[in-house]
């Protein structure tokens, strides 16, 4: 008898921390990583900004986030001169000059062909997720299915009526690093998640995972939500039939 409030009472305890920790964790590790990359654009920055324009010169403390500030300003600046004819004539001018660099050019032109990629608006990202049997068969990987493109590849192992699509396989807890593959398209199982929940589904380990629609089959034609089953009543109801003018009796 005396045992039961204090275990009911250890419970609360136990779920108040848990729903604490809930609530607390995603912000602190949220004001962390916005800490960190603030203070390490700060670290770049700052040591660059001359010492009368610098707050930290007039104050007893360091003012965070005012070398975030300024490279801000001046990418904004930059990216407005560049827009100009002078400007876009600089750049030409520069990138002739990486492009004379043996080493340099290769990193230069893949970073940028990346960042182009990924802050226009063409469509060229990916597209949809898929699941693949990877390793092995009947085992299947989280792969992002990227748009189809006729390449090199397509050119020599491409099937007739099956094309290879190419596929990254992201690694788990960090989708930054994975696999490039090119699998044939009828191998590759299309799914509706958007790209937002795959990369939710593989940094947390399969814990998060997206809302599923049930899908209703009715008469052959799928039908989104949930359908509650029919009354007793109504099944053994028949259905009424409309009738039209022709069929009503003349008076």
């Amino acid at each position: 008898m005396s045992d039961a409030p204090k275990t009911s009472g250890m419970t609360r305890l136990r779920n108040y921390f848990l729903t604490g920790f809930v609530v607390c964790a995603p912000l602190a590790i949220t004001a962390y990583i916005a800490w960190s990359f603030i203070g390490w654009v700060d670290s770049w920055v700052k040591p660059y900004i001359p010492a009368r324009y610098s707050p930290d010169s007039y104050l007893p403390f360091p003012v965070p986030g005012f070398g975030l500030i300024v490279a801000l300003i001046l990418i904004t600046l930059i990216g407005f001169l560049t827009a100009n004819i002078v400007g876009r004539a600089i750049v030409n001018f520069g990138e002739r000059l990486l492009g004379r660099m043996p080493l340099v050019r290769g990193i230069y032109g893949s970073l940028k062909q990346i960042f182009e990629t990924v802050l226009s608006n063409k469509g060229d990202m990916f597209r949809q997720v898929g699941l693949v049997e990877y390793p092995r068969k009947g085992v299947w990987s989280l792969v992002f299915v990227a748009s189809e493109k006729e390449t090199e590849i397509n050119q020599k192992l491409d099937q007739a009526g099956d094309p290879l699509i190419a596929v990254f396989m992201p690694c788990t807890p960090n989708p930054t690093t994975g696999f490039l593959m090119y699998v044939p398209k009828s191998d590759i199982v299309l799914l509706d998640m958007t790209i937002e929940d795959g990369a939710k589904l593989i940094v947390s380990a399969g814990l998060v995972s997206p809302e599923v629609k049930q899908m209703v089959v009715v008469n052959g034609e799928p039908i989104d939500g949930v359908l509650a089953n029919p009354s007793v009543a109504a099944l053994a109801q028949p259905a009424r039939r409309s009738r039209t003018a022709s069929s009503r009796p003349n008076k």
